[in-house]
């Protein structure tokens, strides 16, 4: 006796085409879901990566910043060449001379204050160092300072040095031996302009420092992202040691640089725009950021930005008290 033989059935049309569907759908889902969470982490790194660049940026600045005009036992004394002030360095072959009749590396002849501290917006105010080419409509701060501790045998060859009393300084290259002076301590002198410029596409915050053998052509990249910046000049008017007003480097008369009036340099505001290094084509930014006294956007870009700012007290504010 013969079995019968079962005829095996495949899907139908219909279920063929409702299973397709479904599988459309769940690829669809997980496609969205996958996207979603692609977007997700890059929004979260960029967002840490504007964070941490811009604490790397203030921290830099704040620690050199708040030091600002520290000349070790004769802080707070105009330097007057002949009198208190002795020269034995090398000159500067390639200085970075800002506006003022004293505001090269080291003081000069000239009967006028020796700046420690001097600002300018590129494009905007009337003078600049020639010695940097910053990105347009950003700040540029330079300072002057002695770096502590005290140095000690050896000192580094290619380094400017000062060794102070509490009324005398005398300038001198590391290469050489410290000036005999009574009671006197040895500190390493630096140059400092930070600026903004970019590197290709990427903007980067800069730094010239000053060497015997390169004079003011040393130039770090310190972190890249920062944008723009700006730096606001507190100043104390009522002898009170609080900043009163704060103000862009344009309204800082000469007579304010130089502390020659009743108002005196206290503390100093530094605001910085941090921008991602890559685009996001998700991202449209159509924000305005503020830094201090003026506003810079919408951009309508698709870079991702963060402002960051500080309040730097100054620790020698005598020293402009002049």
């Amino acid at each position: 006796m013969m079995k019968a033989i079962k005829k095996q059935q495949g899907m139908s049309l219909v279920e063929l085409m409702v299973a397709m569907l479904i599988s459309l759908f769940l690829t669809a889902g997980l496609f969205t879901m996958f996207s979603m969470s692609s977007s997700n982490v890059t929004t979260t790194s960029q967002f840490n990566q504007l964070q941490e660049n811009g604490r790397i940026a203030l921290a830099i600045m704040e620690r050199d910043l708040s030091q600002l005009g520290f000349m070790g036992d004769i802080t707070g004394t105009d330097f007057i060449i002949g009198t208190n002030t002795t020269m034995s360095s090398t000159a500067v072959t390639a200085d970075c001379v800002g506006a003022g009749l004293n505001n090269a590396s080291f003081p000069n002849a000239q009967p006028a204050h020796f700046r420690r501290l001097w600002g300018y917006e590129q494009g905007v105010s009337a003078d600049s160092l020639a010695c940097v080419s910053p990105n347009s409509g950003t700040d540029v701060i330079q300072i002057k300072r002695l770096i502590g501790p005290p140095a000690t045998a050896p000192l580094t060859s290619s380094r400017y040095y000062a060794s102070t009393t509490s009324n005398e300084i005398i300038f001198f290259d590391g290469s050489a031996t410290p000036p005999t002076l009574l009671n006197s301590r040895v500190w390493e002198f630096q140059h400092h302009v930070y600026f903004i410029r970019d590197d290709g596409s990427t903007p980067v915050l800069r730094r010239r420092t000053l060497s015997i053998n390169n004079g003011m052509n040393n130039e770090e990249q310190l972190v890249e992202g920062i944008e723009n910046m700006r730096i606001m000049y507190g100043f104390d008017n009522d002898g009170d040691g609080t900043a009163d007003s704060y103000m862009p480097a344009q309204n800082v008369t000469t007579l304010m640089w130089d502390n020659e009036l009743f108002q005196r340099l206290v503390a100093l505001r530094v605001f910085l725009l941090v921008r991602a290094s890559e685009e996001d084509n998700s991202y449209k930014n159509d924000n305005k950021y503020s830094l201090g006294d003026k506003t810079i956007g919408p951009l309508n870009d698709k870079y991702r930005r963060k402002v960051v700012s500080s309040t730097i007290i100054l620790e020698n504010p005598i020293l402009i008290n002049l």
